[in-house]
């Protein structure tokens, strides 16, 4: 290797270390993420059309540099970072969501233009309490099948029954399994299920139909959706622990760092008194040869 590149190396680690250095500033991240509230803010106000077009022109200038500050952030990390950048998902996803930003905005496209707003869930990935939730509910995802399974049958088995029953007499909300299923997803979710779905059902000859309607609610909204959140809930527990055994775990090699430092400092001290107790055994025993020495009679040197 030659002067020429060991001095290309020596520039490039320099560059990375810079890259570092910013992107790991106390400032960065907040910094990141005013421009993201800022763009969510101006693209909300680019639906309306009541701006003059100064106004619309400085907006599309700000949406301009706000593509710009994004994509330095994302080349300051893949310089400082390089295939390590990729190791995290977080920061993929934010790499897709500004790619998604590059696109232009005309004809066939216009579609990914609209995708823009999708570079305010970047928020997700800069507010760490935000990325905890969301990585709280993948890791529910897995459990969440048991539970969408048994709900699942419950509606179809309510669904069967309710098309059984009622199809009759409400043809529109019961006439087919279908219909059944939506219309028992509208009571489960207790959007306007007593007007729309319950009265009209009672109304039509069926007294006592709220029995069955108030049965599935029970069991359906109150029962098995509160499952879901008492996974997501305890997906989020599971996260803290995880982050508090982490830091535990740093708090322990750090003491046992400690503890290391310490011992090696005691026995550089117990050297340096052995070493002490020696030279003033040598002093000693020089001083008693000296002593010897001019006992008979032989001058000390």
């Amino acid at each position: 290797m030659n002067g020429e590149d060991l001095v290309a190396d020596d520039n490039l680690i320099g560059l990375r270390k810079w890259a570092a250095s910013v992107v790991e500033h106390k400032w960065f991240a907040p910094f990141i993420t005013t421009v993201i509230v800022l763009n969510a803010i101006t693209l909300g106000m680019g639906t309306y059309d009541v701006w003059p077009p100064a106004m619309m022109q400085a907006m599309i200038l700000f949406d301009g540099a706000v593509t710009s500050v994004f994509v330095l952030e994302i080349g300051l990390k893949l310089i400082a970072y390089r295939w390590r950048f990729f190791h995290s998902g977080w920061n993929v996803f934010d790499l897709v969501i500004v790619s998604v930003a590059l696109f232009p905005g005309a004809g066939a496209m216009s579609v990914l233009r609209a995708m823009r707003v999708m570079r305010v869930l970047r928020l997700i990935s800069v507010v760490p309490m935000l990325r905890r939730i969301v990585e709280a509910l993948l890791k529910a995802i897995p459990g969440m099948g048991a539970i969408l399974a048994v709900l699942g049958l419950m509606v179809y088995v309510a669904a069967v029954m309710a098309t059984t029953l009622y199809a009759e007499s409400n043809p529109d909300l019961f006439g087919s399994l279908p219909k059944s299923a939506l219309s028992l997803f509208q009571v489960m979710t207790m959007d306007g299920w007593r007007m729309e779905v319950v009265q009209p059902v009672m109304d039509a000859g069926h007294p006592y139909a709220w029995v069955f309607f108030l049965t599935y609610i029970i069991l359906a909204s109150f029962a098995v959706l509160n499952l879901f959140m008492a996974l997501i809930v305890e997906s989020l527990n599971e996260n803290v622990r995880e982050e508090v055994q982490e830091i535990e775990d740093a708090a322990e090699e750090l003491r046992e760092g400690q503890h290391e430092a310490q011992l090696d400092h005691d026995e550089l001290v117990l050297l340096i008194k052995s070493m002490r107790e020696e030279m003033a055994e040598l002093k000693d025993a020089v001083s008693d040869n000296a002593e010897a020495l001019r006992s008979v009679g032989i001058p000390k040197k």
